[in-house]
């Protein structure tokens, strides 16, 4: 058997973020060898994951970034089993680093960034060593990204909420403010979609239904329950539709109103959410 020096292990340790005695029997069984070892740790994380896979992994975090040029915004949730883990360091790190990353690439899909390499290593490799060091089920559940002219990212405290938005332009005075406002109405409010035109044709269907059958059962006769179910699809698009909501800041305005008092032409082009609670 090889001889495994402390220096060996430390450096691996180092590398890994793996346990001593992990890394020293990772080395012992590779016989010194340093990428042997680094495979090993790398299967028993796999082993972890494959032994926790049917654990729920509800806890976690979200967060969105936005690239140098302010012109893509990627989000992402990372989910593990506990609260506790969601709140280390390392998986908060690991988070940010994934999010770096996908700006950095322009990902355009989950896969495409489970696939980038951060250091020689795919995310999915480091997503499987975070396994094996954290001994929880690990999971990059949802992504997703917001390219336009210019973006904006907010992540409200406790990295349980997160919102990337973009506008159509991004030369007018208040950009910055206003870029900051509307993502934290998408956050507080969560709008299902910009406007009005963009909601899926299965959600209209099943507010109109709702709409009857609410009017239905206050007692209101057949024949006004498409039009009391039409009122009500209206006063939902008002309150659900980024474009159509009260302005948190100002309630006697619309999300629209508010961005057309500061640019006639300004709009949001596309946003996205993602919730841990």
């Amino acid at each position: 058997m090889a001889k495994i020096t402390a220096a060996e292990v430390n450096k691996l340790r180092k590398t890994t973020g793996a346990g001593m005695m992990d890394c020293k029997k990772a080395l012992q069984e590779s016989e010194g060898d340093f990428d042997a070892a680094l495979d090993y740790l790398r299967k028993k994380g796999q082993k972890v994951a494959n032994k926790r896979a049917d654990r729920e992994a509800n806890e976690g975090a979200v967060m969105g970034l936005v690239n140098q040029e302010n012109t893509f915004a990627a989000i992402v949730s990372i989910n593990c089993e506990t609260d506790f883990v969601a709140k280390n360091e390392d998986f908060m790190n690991f988070v940010r680093q994934v999010a770096e990353k996908a700006v950095e690439i322009k990902a355009k899909s989950l896969d495409e960034l489970k696939q980038a390499n951060i250091d020689e290593n795919t995310v999915q490799d480091l997503l499987t060593d975070m396994i094996g060091k954290i001994g929880e089920k690990l999971d990059i559940s949802k992504y997703d990204y917001v390219e336009a002219p210019m973006v904006f990212a907010y992540n409200h405290q406790g990295n349980k909420i997160a919102s990337v938005m973009g506008f159509n332009k991004g030369d007018f005075d208040g950009a910055e403010q206003a870029g900051k406002e509307v993502c934290m109405q998408i956050a507080a409010m969560s709008p299902v979609s910009l406007d009005k035109d963009k909601v899926p044709q299965e959600v209209i269907d099943h507010e109109l239904e709702l709409g009857k059958e609410q009017a239905r059962q206050e007692g209101k006769p057949e024949n006004l329950l498409e039009k009391i179910a039409l009122g009500k699809l209206n006063k939902f698009y008002k309150e659900s539709t980024l474009l159509n909501q009260d302005f948190v800041r100002d309630t006697k305005k619309s999300v629209r109103q508010y961005l057309q008092d500061l640019d006639k032409e300004l709009t949001v082009t596309d946003f996205k959410r993602f919730s841990l609670v």
